[in-house]
């Protein structure tokens, strides 16, 4: 018995058609609410009003992207197998995978970097690259001349004394560790970039004293002491910022991926520095003149790439969290234009911070009151002014600057005990907005005594103007993925003062 569904091959108006361009899938929108029922047709024989591909040759791009830490790939329908294929959204290409090259890329990819990060974290691996290669290369170079100067491989080597001197820089280097660590605890974290950077030329600086040694060998312990005390600062420094810069990558909270990932890249890219180095002693193993005088021809080159290096990556680093200059920053370009700006253009205005920045009028510290620096009359009427409500005042103070102290006038800023992060920012915001009307006030002039009276005026008005903008300012940065939940004060802006209601 034939089937009354049945679909004759031999039908001339059924047409095969090869399509050499993708098509994008598009669905068909229904809506969930209607109610119609469509009528059965009466015949199960079905009508060939339409065109009918059994078969088809033409890859239906199907509305499905997959994200992975080896790229963007989409799903591909050809008629007959799903496939999965990579997409190249910047030249907006469509390449499969497979072949040696994608194979590759997904390798490096899947071992050197974590599955969620900021799209800065790649530019940032590009430098760190460059940087731990040829700082690899120097470390060996210089440890090679270290043993030259103790004796190893010559036939007067002391195995017993070099062991001794060993043991001695390297338990001077670790003591210095433990005081740079201690003096300089909060520093990691409110000029984490500058610390990092400055530790870095200090190191450079180490490889070079190391180099040195074979030309002073009697000299060798000094040497050697103090490079590698130079070395346990800046591995001190490594080890307390490492945790805050990967963070600010960790966009997914992956922290331990980020962290993961960084030490095999940091393995990875010293092997390559170690290669380096060992190529270049193979070329020159047959002059041992040359190779004696290779680190200190090669030296001065592989540090000022090393440094740039660290440089360029400390640029791609966008930390979230807030110090007072961060905070000082965002707050200044809201003031002037009603907006806040992302951590990656506070990163790029922030910089290294390696050079002090030129004297401003009217700076903002946040701090303790010093009586011998204090205009006494303005400090003592804010002090008058507190309530047990009040957790901050804003006063000024005669600030100096330079080796000539020079004197100029300046904000402060004093937090009482439990004050939270609502109130450092709004005391902030409004020490900002005193100080941008002022220098409104006195565009034209060099200086300017503020009254007694005219600044009780001026601070009421500025803290009414904070009052203002604190909630819609404090939600624009949580927006813009800011971490406002605590601000990162140095030791002398952690100075506070206790009220006494008497």
């Amino acid at each position: 018995m034939q089937s009354n569904f049945h679909i004759p091959t031999s039908n001339p108006s059924i047409k095969w058609q090869t399509h050499h361009k993708f098509q994008p899938f598009t669905p068909i929108k229904q809506n969930p609410c209607s109610k119609t029922i469509l009528k059965p047709p009466n015949s199960l024989q079905t009508p060939l009003q339409f065109e009918f591909q059994l078969e088809p040759t033409s890859p239906k791009m199907l509305p499905v992207v997959i994200k992975r830490s080896d790229g963007v790939s989409r799903y591909i329908w050809d008629g007959k197998d799903l496939n999965l294929v990579s997409i190249d959204r910047k030249r907006g290409s469509v390449s499969t995978f497979g072949g040696l090259g994608d194979g590759v890329w997904r390798l490096l990819r899947n071992l050197l970097v974590p599955r969620e990060v900021n799209e800065s974290y790649l530019e940032y691996v590009k430098w760190k690259c460059l940087h731990r290669v040829f700082s690899s290369a120097l470390q060996v170079l210089a440890t090679q001349a270290m043993f030259r100067a103790i004796g190893i491989g010559y036939a007067r080597s002391l195995p017993s004394a070099a062991a001794l001197n060993w043991v001695l820089k390297d338990g001077l280097g670790r003591l210095s560790r433990c005081i740079y660590t201690a003096s300089l605890a909060s520093a990691f974290d409110t000029n984490l970039k500058r610390v990092r950077f400055s530790t870095s030329v200090v190191f450079s600086l180490s490889i070079g004293v190391e180099l040195m040694t074979p030309a002073f060998p009697q000299y060798f312990l000094l040497l050697a002491s103090i490079a590698n005390i130079a070395k346990q600062i800046s591995l001190a420094c490594y080890l307390a910022t490492g945790t805050a810069v990967h963070r600010s990558f960790a966009v997914a909270d992956n922290l331990g991926e980020v962290s993961a990932k960084a030490q095999i890249q940091t393995v990875c890219f010293d092997n390559l520095g170690l290669m380096l180095a060992a190529a270049l002693n193979i070329i020159l193993k047959n002059n041992q003149r040359l190779q004696a005088s290779l680190p200190f021809v090669v030296c001065p080159i592989f540090t000022a790439v090393d440094l740039y290096g660290i440089y360029q990556s400390l640029k791609h680093v966008h930390l979230q969290t807030l110090t007072k200059d961060r905070l000082e920053m965002i707050i200044d370009t809201w003031i002037q234009y009603q907006y806040v700006p992302s951590p990656a253009e506070i990163s790029k205005r922030e910089g290294i911070n390696f050079i002090p920045k030129g004297r401003i009028k009217w700076p903002i510290r946040i701090g303790g009151l010093n009586p011998r620096s204090q205009m006494p009359k303005v400090s003592m009427m804010a002090m008058q002014s507190l309530c047990k409500d009040d957790f901050y005042f804003v006063c000024t103070e005669v600030c100096f600057h330079g080796f000539q102290r020079t004197e100029s006038q300046g904000i402060l800023v004093c937090l009482r005990e439990g004050a939270s992060t609502t109130y450092i920012i709004m005391g902030l915001l409004q020490a900002c907005y005193i100080r941008e009307r002022l220098q409104q006030k006195t565009k034209f002039l060099e200086d300017c005594d503020v009254s007694n009276q005219d600044w009780l005026k001026l601070a009421k008005d500025c803290k009414q103007s904070a009052r203002e903008d604190m909630e819609l300012l404090h939600e624009k940065m949580i927006g813009l993925g800011w971490t406002c939940k605590n601000i990162l004060l140095s030791t002398d802006e952690q100075t506070r003062f206790s009220f006494i209601d008497d």
